[in-house]
C-alpha cells in the first residue's frame, strides 16, 4: 500500500505582507514511488512549492508534511534528510574543486564513513554515467555534465525524493532530453521519489501524474495523456502542448484514438494501424 510522502495542506504563501498571495490555499499530496511534475508558467508558484518542500521557505497559512514530519523552522534538518534538491543552475550547488569532491560534500557533513563514502560517490557518478570525470574540474564541465553532478551529489546522499526544479532550464534541447533520460533510468532503478518542477511538457511524458499550477492555484491534477488533450485549454494559462499532441489533436476528426499518444512512435503506429484498416 502506497503512503503518502509530501502533503500540503491548504497551504498559503507570500513573500511579503503587502505583496499578493504566490500560492493560495493549495492542497495536494503525493505518495511514495510517484514521479509528479509540478508544471506552471513563470509567476504560477511552482518553484515556490518545491522550495517549501524543503524547508528553504515556511508557509503563512496552513501545513505541509514531508514523511509524516511536519515542515517547520525545528524540523528542516530532518526534512532535508529526507529531500534532495537540484536546481536550475548547477554552478550555484559546486562546492567541490573536483566531481569526487563535490559528491562528497553532503556526505562529508553528515559525517559518512569514509569507505561508505567512497562506496556512495562510485555508484551515484556511475548511475549518471559521469565516473570518468572524478578529477575533472566541475566548471569545465559541459552544462549537461553539471547537471548530472549535481544529481549524483543527491543521490549520494541517498534521499528519499528528488526534486528538480527547472533543472533543463539552462541546456540546449539535446542536454534537456539526456537529463530526462537519466532521472528517468534512476527513478526506475531506485524507486526514489521524484518532483520535477518545469513550465515545459515536453519533459512531463513519462511522469505518472501531473499537477498544474496558475496563478498560485491547482488549476487540475491529471495524467499527462489527459492534460494533452486540452490543448485549447492549456493556452490559456499560458502553455502548449507537445507537437505529438498537436498532431493527434488536429487528426481528431478523422482518425480514432483508444488514447492519447504521447510519443512520436504511439501516433505512428495508431495512424498505420488506421489506414491498414480503411
Amino acid at each position: 500500500m502506497q503512503e503518502n510522502q509530501i502533503v500540503f495542506k491548504n497551504v498559503s504563501f507570500r513573500y511579503q505582507e503587502d505583496q499578493p498571495w504566490v500560492l493560495k490555499n493549495v492542497s495536494f499530496s503525493i505518495q511514495s514511488d510517484e514521479w509528479v511534475a509540478i508544471l506552471g508558467h513563470n509567476g504560477s508558484g511552482k518553484s515556490t512549492i518545491a522550495k517549501l518542500m524543503n524547508g528553504l521557505l515556511f508557509p503563512d497559512q496552513g501545513e505541509i508534511f514531508v514523511h509524516g514530519i511536519e515542515v517547520t523552522p525545528e524540523t528542516i534538518w530532518d526534512v532535508r534528510a529526507k529531500v534532495g534538491m537540484v536546481f536550475q543552475n548547477p554552478d550555484n550547488q559546486f562546492v567541490g574543486t573536483t566531481v569526487r569532491d563535490d559528491v562528497a560534500f553532503g556526505l562529508e557533513n553528515r559525517g559518512v564513513d569514509r569507505l561508505v563514502m567512497i562506496k556512495r560517490i562510485k555508484e551515484s557518478l556511475e548511475a549518471v554515467s559521469m565516473e570518468d570525470y572524478l578529477l575533472h574540474e566541475p566548471h569545465r564541465l559541459s552544462g549537461g555534465q553539471k547537471q548530472r553532478v549535481a544529481i549524483a551529489g543527491v543521490l549520494a546522499i541517498q534521499p528519499d525524493l528528488i526534486i528538480l526544479d527547472e533543472a533543463t532550464a539552462m541546456l540546449d534541447p539535446r542536454g534537456r532530453k539526456e537529463i530526462i533520460s537519466t532521472v528517468n533510468n534512476l527513478r526506475v532503478e531506485t524507486r526514489v521519489n521524484l518532483v520535477t518542477i518545469t513550465h515545459d511538457l515536453n519533459e512531463i511524458v513519462d511522469a505518472d501524474r501531473v499537477i498544474v499550477m496558475n496563478e498560485g492555484e491547482v488549476w487540475i491534477e491529471t495524467s499527462p495523456r489527459e492534460l494533452f488533450a486540452k490543448e485549447t485549454e492549456l493556452r490559456t494559462i499560458g502553455l502548449d502542448v507537445p507537437f505529438v499532441a498537436k498532431v493527434t489533436n488536429r487528426l481528431k476528426d478523422t482518425v480514432e484514438f483508444s488514447e492519447q499518444p504521447l510519443r512520436q512512435k504511439e501516433l505512428i503506429d495508431t495512424l498505420w494501424t488506421f489506414h491498414s484498416q480503411t
